[in-house]
Formats: C-alpha cells, sequence, structure tokens
C-alpha cells in the first residue's frame, strides 16, 4: 500500500497525490477525469472509466481450441457466469450444425443470453438482461418457491404412488440451475463493478452472502431430484404404506426446517437462527431410524430408502448451514 499525504489547497479542498505508475497504466493525461467512488466501508474507489456502469467484456471462443462441444458448452457458462456482455463463437470455416446447436442450449439454459448476429462462420450472443431489474432477493425467493414444490411433490408422489409427478420433479431442476447461475453472474459483475454494487444498493460481502445461500438452494434441489427417483423405485416395488408414511414424516420435518432456515434470511434474529441448527440436529434420530429399516428390504427398495434417508439428512443439514451463514452475518454487521 502507498501512503499519500493530504494537502489543502484554496483552503477548502483536500487534495492527494496519484502513483504515477497507476497513472501511466490506465494513461491518464493532464485534466483527464478520473472517477472517485466512496465505499460503503469508508474506502475511496478510483476508476478512470466514467462509463463503468456500460462495460461491455468481450469473451471470443474459436472451434480450434474448443473442438468437443461439451467442453465448449461448459466454457460458454463459465464466460456467461464470470460477466462477459459479449460472447463470439468462430471458425475458420462453416460452423458445424452441432456447434450451432450447444449455442441454442446454453442459450435456454441460462437468462438474458440472446443469438445477436449469425453467419456461416461466427455465431455473437449478447446479454439483454438488466442485472439491476433481477435483485438477489427475487431470485433467491423464486429459487426457493421451486425447490420448496419439487420436495413437496416428491414427498406426494411417493405417498399417492404418482410415478409422473416425481417424473416432473427432475424436469424442474434446470429451473433451478438457470437461476442459481443467474445469482453467479450478478455476484461476479458486483465484485467487478462497483457502479452496479451502487445501484443495486448491495454491498459485495451481501452479494457474496446470495450467492452462498443460492448455492445450497440449488443442492437442496438436487437432493429433491434425488429423493425423487428413489421415489420411483418405491412406487414400482410397492413399498409397504407404513414405510412410505415414516419417508413422509420425515421428509416434511426436513421441509420444514428448510422453510424456516430461508426465513430467517430476513428475518435478522441471531436466536431463530441458532433455533434452526438446534432443530436440525434433533432431527438425525429420524434419518438413523429410515436407515434401519432398509435391512429388512430387497437390496433395490433398501438402496432407494438409503438414497432418501441421506437425501433429507443432507437437507436439514444445508439447511443448518443457511443459518450459520445469516449468524456471520449478523454478527459481522453488529456494530455494539
Amino acid at each position: 500500500m502507498e501512503i499519500r499525504k493530504v494537502q489543502v489547497t484554496g483552503g477548502s479542498s483536500y487534495v492527494i497525490s496519484l502513483p504515477k505508475g497507476w497513472v501511466r497504466q490506465q494513461k491518464i493525461e493532464k485534466n483527464d477525469p478520473v472517477g472517485v467512488i466512496a465505499q460503503a466501508d469508508g474506502t475511496l474507489l478510483l476508476t478512470p472509466n466514467l462509463m463503468y456502469d456500460n462495460t461491455t467484456r468481450v469473451k471470443e471462443f474459436s472451434l480450434k481450441d474448443y473442438p468437443d462441444p461439451n467442453m465448449l458448452l461448459r466454457s460458454l457458462i463459465g464466460a456467461y457466469i464470470t460477466g462477459f456482455t459479449t460472447i463470439r463463437v468462430t471458425s475458420a470455416g462453416r460452423i458445424p450444425p452441432k456447434v450451432r446447436q450447444v449455442v441454442r442450449k446454453f442459450t435456454q439454459m441460462t437468462i438474458g443470453q440472446e443469438v445477436a448476429e449469425e453467419s456461416d462462420n461466427s455465431i455473437i450472443l449478447k446479454d439483454i438482461l438488466n442485472p439491476s431489474e433481477m435483485p438477489f432477493e427475487n431470485t433467491i425467493r423464486r429459487m426457493y418457491v421451486i425447490v420448496k414444490a419439487m420436495h413437496e411433490d416428491a414427498l406426494y408422489a411417493l405417498e399417492q404412488g404418482r410415478r409422473e409427478l416425481a417424473e416432473d420433479v427432475s424436469a424442474r431442476d434446470s429451473d433451478v440451475d438457470r437461476l442459481h447461475w443467474l445469482v453467479h453472474r450478478q455476484f461476479s459483475l458486483i465484485v467487478t463493478n462497483p457502479a452496479l454494487s451502487r445501484r443495486m444498493e448491495i454491498t459485495p460481502a451481501k452479494a457474496a452472502t446470495y450467492y452462498q445461500i443460492s448455492r445450497i438452494i440449488e443442492r437442496v434441489g438436487d437432493h429433491a431430484v434425488a429423493i425423487s427417483e428413489a421415489a420411483l423405485v418405491l412406487i414400482d416395488m410397492r413399498v409397504d404404506h407404513t414405510v412410505v408414511a415414516k419417508v413422509t414424516k420425515a421428509g416434511e420435518a426436513s421441509l420444514e426446517i428448510f422453510n424456516r432456515s430461508i426465513k430467517a434470511i430476513y428475518a435478522n434474529s441471531i436466536p431463530e437462527a441458532n433455533a434452526i441448527i438446534d432443530a436440525a440436529d434433533e432431527l438425525k434420530p429420524e434419518y438413523h431410524t429410515l436407515s434401519a429399516i432398509t435391512q429388512k428390504m430387497k437390496v433395490k427398495e433398501a438402496v432407494a430408502m438409503t438414497t432418501i434417508a441421506n437425501s433429507m439428512h443432507r437437507m436439514s443439514e444445508y439447511s443448518s448451514d443457511i443459518a450459520e451463514i445469516m449468524i456471520n452475518q449478523m454478527v459481522g454487521f453488529d456494530s455494539t
């Protein structure tokens, strides 16, 4: 860190000199304007880019470097998450149909990505989403609503023997992934764009909290899928209704803890967050009971039951993780 002394000029203006190395690196000349942004933590941010709000970041993928379509798809997702606003896919010759299919799949898997230009040897994607129009709170709530319904439907499908409902749970997981990637992208943008942070009225630290919670909810959604797939096995094998009742009871208890953990995000109550952690610990015997049932089952049934018990256990642990995140945040922001 370089130290600069504050000087007073004209009796009212406070002045500091800028590091020469930084000035040369940014190619700043005499009388050039420089943006000064006051941060929430009391620091100042200097930027030579007065259009920082509308920074265009371009990423290009040449097919000679990405011959595998799956590698290209993963790289496109990576470019999206890290905040590139324009993505180019180029080829020395005609772009193969498989690559065009990958690009279309990518636009369907993400939010705000559209094909702006297309030719025989290039595809240009543009981000049409205004980040400030998608607050973190709204996206987190939407993820929660979807995941909550997935768990409820997985349990109801098992209870009522409805295969089509269990299969539909898996189909909804892609919606959760899309929203999680959006949160990840927004977080990346805020970390690199202080102007966006100010416009959205959220600090990078708070954005990081939302990203952590989003990741947890996405994983809870994965466990809803695991439960629904295991439920299909138990439905086909016509497992005893008393076993189903025990599974449903444990599942509803896990879901209730999850519901409380999401409410804790907005409650700002350390006692409630602490109570959620304790409640999650108290559910452990329920999962052990489910696991014990497998000893009297056929192998296929036992595997499905173990999957359900483990997923419910992980769900309550993830709920506990959310509560811990909120405790850490509340303690960190407590100025008393």
